[in-house]
């Protein structure tokens, strides 16, 4: 499967690699770094080469690039590069460049766990973490003056029984579970406020914390929402295609249990406005005006609205006043970043004044682009709710169950 691993920092160096089933040489990167020359926003997540096959991710700046020798399911790969990046940042906070270098030892052998000859063997973090301790400060000075590692000398109990992703012997004072809906929508919206495209990401990250090997079933109110879905190895697939019920013995800490997705064929409604005109008075001179407001929150606050306008090229600068919130213009790259927080509904964002347009600029068609980033929490804007969660616990413990979107 998987022959080599190339870890590459943005200036294009290798600054680890790790080799599997052979050792090929780095020269291979080449192809890679050829296609983010030529277009470093969209590189193909598959390069074929004349031997190899290069499957790539971006992430924290840092690109994975994994090797394969004959074809493979490139998304299997794929989502490999991104759980040993989730391994990384569940292990060290963060994968940047610098970490990944202040814990080569660690990495190496989280490296050599997760694969076996090139095929995924421990993948999930509460058995990783039996198997391989996390850093810290007083391990790392014992282990360089006792020249240990921090690789156990057992095997995690869960690899040896047939549910690998869970350790056995759990025991919790107080039994909880905690489940968070996440909903991401991405939506193009015309001048007129009419939604021209919509569709939803959606995923259910848990954090179990259940004794014994508790058995749950998750049922939702309109499953028939979900369009495409992803699963954690746990969920019995059989049962949901049945039933549409997620049906599954849960690992112990936390996972993501489902990933969705719902298409613009369903009717999304974007629980935000805005109201922008930009118009040229006369010479040299513009005006812009922009208000922002909620709707369709069923009375939920919004935070963290953060827009960028993609101005003209013909815009020179931008003399502006907002009455919430912070704004900076990039004259370089011609883009507008108003920060503007929580939204107060009682006197709605706003930002105006006028801007500064090259002489002798075609001001015909002046129709700048806004990207605007928001949340919204406890609202599930595709309407996806729960119906009801059942707790099959052996132990006979009493479980606090706790949902949020």
């Amino acid at each position: 499967m998987i022959h080599s691993l190339f870890i590459i920092n943005s200036s294009g160096d290798v600054f680890l690699e790790k080799h599997w089933r052979s050792v090929v040489s780095r020269s291979v990167c080449d192809y890679y770094l050829e296609a983010q020359r030529a277009n470093p926003y969209d590189v193909p997540p598959v390069i074929a080469t004349p031997h190899h096959y290069l499957l790539s991710i971006q992430r924290g700046g840092v690109s994975f690039v994994a090797v394969c020798m004959q074809e493979i399911s490139p998304l299997f790969v794929i989502e490999f590069l991104h759980r040993v990046v989730d391994i990384f940042q569940d292990y060290f906070s963060d994968c940047t460049e610098t970490i990944i270098k202040e814990n080569y030892v660690v990495v190496y052998e989280l490296l050599d766990e997760m694969l076996d000859n090139g095929y995924p063997l421990a993948t999930e973090s509460n058995i990783l973490k039996e198997l391989i301790k996390p850093p810290n400060i007083l391990r790392t000075i014992a282990n360089t003056v006792t020249g240990k590692s921090n690789v156990s000398g057992t095997l995690p109990s869960g690899q040896l029984s047939n549910i690998p992703w869970r350790r056995t012997g759990v025991k919790y004072t107080n039994n909880e579970a905690y489940f968070d809906v996440v909903e991401e929508v991405d939506a193009i919206i015309d001048k007129a406020g009419a939604t021209v495209f919509a569709e939803i990401q959606g995923y259910i990250d848990c954090c179990i914390k259940l004794s014994g090997m508790p058995d749950l079933t998750l049922s939702f109110m309109n499953p028939r929402l979900f369009d495409d879905v992803s699963f954690h190895p746990c969920v019995r697939f059989k049962r949901w295609e049945a039933e549409k019920i997620l049906s599954f013995i849960p690992p112990d800490g936390n996972f993501r249990l489902i990933s969705y997705h719902i298409s613009s064929q369903s009717v999304v409604a974007i629980p935000i406005y805005v109201r922008h005109n930009l118009s040229i008075k006369s010479g040299e001179q513009g005006r812009l005006d922009i208000t922002v407001g909620p709707k369709q929150t069923l009375g939920r606050s919004v935070e963290g609205v953060k827009l960028e306008i993609m101005m003209p090229k013909c815009i020179l600068n931008c003399v502006l006043t907002a009455n919430q919130g912070k704004y900076n213009y990039d004259p370089v790259s011609k883009v507008l970043h108003w920060d503007i927080g929580r939204i107060d509904v009682a006197k709605l964002p706003n930002i105006r004044g006028s801007v500064s347009i090259a002489s002798g600029a075609n001001t015909a068609e002046i129709n700048p682009s806004i990207n605007v980033h928001f949340t919204i929490n406890q609202l599930a804007v595709s309407g996806l709710k729960v119906n009801r969660l059942d707790i099959n616990d052996p132990l006979n413990t009493s479980s606090k169950v706790e949902f949020s979107q």
